[in-house]
């Protein structure tokens, strides 16, 4: 299932697709296996805090949020087959193809809004 988003901040609005990982079998597989994202579309994974990148094909920017969907931390370009990412008091994750999240103009502080 996808829900298309908005983020809004201080650099403006930016729209994006999002698809939903919210049962344990979608969190589990995430985007393991997948060759690519496209542009302007990313995993939501709930509720999650961390995440690995064993079996991944490609980089990806990790957004994560808060119960309300503000963005609490970003990490860029995070390896493929690189450690983990965690976040404490994190609600859930964004998962994005690598410089997206900078395209997107994804900021802390900035709202999701779906």
């Amino acid at each position: 299932m996808f829900k298309d988003c908005t983020i809004k901040n201080s650099g403006g609005e930016k729209i994006f697709r999002l698809e939903i990982a919210d049962t344990f079998l979608k969190r589990f597989l995430g985007l393991m296996g997948r060759k690519k994202i496209p542009a302007g579309q990313g995993l939501l994974i709930l509720p999650c805090n961390s995440i690995h990148m064993l079996f991944m094909r490609f980089s990806i920017d990790a957004v994560y949020v808060d119960e309300n969907f503000i963005v609490k931390k970003i990490v860029r370009n995070l390896p493929a087959w690189y450690g983990m990412s965690i976040c404490a008091g994190a609600h859930a994750v964004i998962e994005l193809a690598a410089g997206e999240a900078e395209r997107l103009n994804f900021q802390i502080g900035s709202k999701i809004i779906f």
